[in-house]
């Protein structure tokens, strides 16, 4: 049917041309007999020109207004359905797309989001079609439209911008005044439905997010767990072969002495007399193993005072600079000493380094604490480093407390480690003072 209306449509505009310029033309010049050879040519030549033009019009009109065709306003009436629908953000900009290119004659349709302040294509049609995938500016307050026949349309629920509707145009086909105002009509009544779906977007955003930061938080669990299982049979290795074996030999002794010091007071008095060389150096064979597990300047003084005490004794030289913290809770305190001492040691143990630096400062949102040295640097994408044990335990002592580790290297540039802890209270801390840190060993 609509190939037929088409045909009988050229046909009649074969025939007016004709008519119009051929006996219409010999009319006015007096040229009533056989037709004129030039006005033949120039209606010839009228009909080339204009024939693909006017064939894609009746193609259009007849799409629209024959039997189960398109009409305009019907875009807006099939989407006022759909919206009511009962879970319609699904696939809702799929055929939001659809409907636009199908009122409009467009070449290619758009519905582009507006998902955390990023523009984001959510549909195309037809979806087969290369088109221009350029993400739209947020900027525009009104329609725009761009001499290759570009059409944007912001997408407005009182003064938020949910997204935006682009179109173009067919090649020498510019949209109808009618076809205009479909446009502005479909943006007019998606403003509810892109918020419905650009909710949707954010939260699969969020939750992708949460997953991925769910599944490192288990992993960091994991190797927290394996980390104190490791710890404990090593401290436990550490008290029988050192301070248990001390106090072993103390018990035996004080039970000789106990047995012999009535028959033998003399050898009796030795004995005890040595047990307290003996027991000085249980507790120090313990004060040395307590300051592996947990300086006691760290709990004693505080930070400053711990990092200052624990590079004593550096194979390099290391300097300590900023300004002297006050005291910070436990937790932020042991993250930071052990954090640092790991960096430090790292860079003495991998990085050839002839010097490191470590500076501390804080303001009334973080504490930041950072490691550079002069060594030889890595690839930070390496992912033999990025997963070892070093950084790997300083990622978990800082996700423990919601902190965060960022590693900055380039080959022959160093390498720098920065761990930064939020402060959620201030009131947990004493007033930082003012003197400044400046130690090198």
């Amino acid at each position: 049917m609509s190939t037929s209306a088409v045909f009988l449509g050229l046909a009649a505009f074969v025939g007016s041309v004709y008519v119009v310029v051929v006996v219409g033309g010999g009319t006015l010049i007096g040229h009533t007999g056989s037709p004129s050879v030039l006005l033949s040519v120039l209606a010839t030549t009228v009909v080339a020109l204009a024939f693909q033009r006017v064939q894609t019009e009746l193609e259009r009109l007849t799409a629209r207004w024959s039997p189960g065709g398109v009409r305009p306003y019907d875009v807006l009436s099939h989407f006022a359905d759909e919206v009511t629908g009962a879970d319609s953000s699904h696939g809702l900009p799929e055929r939001m797309a659809m409907l636009l290119a199908q009122g409009t004659g467009a070449e290619w349709t758009q519905v582009w989001l507006n998902v955390s302040g990023r523009a984001t294509l959510a549909a195309s049609w037809p979806p087969d079609v290369d088109v221009d995938r350029t993400p739209p500016s947020f900027g525009h307050e009104n329609a725009v439209v761009t001499p290759t026949g570009s059409r944007t349309l912001p997408v407005r629920q009182g003064r938020q911008l949910l997204g935006v509707l682009r179109l173009q145009e067919r090649p020498g086909l510019a949209l109808t005044r009618i076809e205009e105002r479909l446009f502005a009509g479909l943006a007019a009544q998606a403003g509810l439905v892109l918020k419905r779906v650009a909710l949707r977007a954010e939260l699969d955003d969020r939750r992708e997010e949460l997953l991925v930061r769910s599944a490192e938080i288990s992993a960091s669990r994991e190797r927290l767990i394996e980390t104190q299982d490791t710890e404990r049979s090593r401290l436990e290795r550490d008290l029988h072969d050192g301070a248990q074996q001390h106090l072993v030999a103390l018990t035996v002794n004080l039970r000789l002495a106990h047995t012999i010091v009535e028959r033998s007071p003399r050898r009796a008095a030795v004995i005890l007399t040595e047990q307290a060389d003996a027991a000085l150096m249980a507790i120090e064979t313990l004060s040395t193993l307590s300051r592996g597990i947990y300086p006691r300047q760290l709990a004693d003084e505080g930070l400053g005072s711990a990092l200052r005490a624990g590079i004593v004794g550096s194979a390099m030289s290391v300097r300590i600079e900023g300004h002297e913290l006050g005291r910070l809770p436990a937790a932020v305190e042991a993250a930071l000493y052990f954090s640092c001492m790991e960096a430090v040691q790292n860079a003495t143990k991998h990085s050839n380094a002839t010097s490191v630096s470590v500076r501390l400062d804080e303001n009334q949102n973080r504490w930041r604490l950072t490691v550079t040295d002069n060594g030889i640097g890595f690839n930070p994408r390496d992912a033999t480093v990025a997963t070892g044990a070093g950084l790997a335990n300083m990622r978990d002592r800082m996700d423990a407390i919601g902190g965060a580790v960022e590693v900055s290297s380039s080959y022959g540039g160093g390498t720098t480690v920065t761990t930064v802890v939020p402060r959620s209270d201030a009131s947990d801390t004493v007033a930082p003072g003012s003197r400044p840190i400046s130690v090198a060993v």
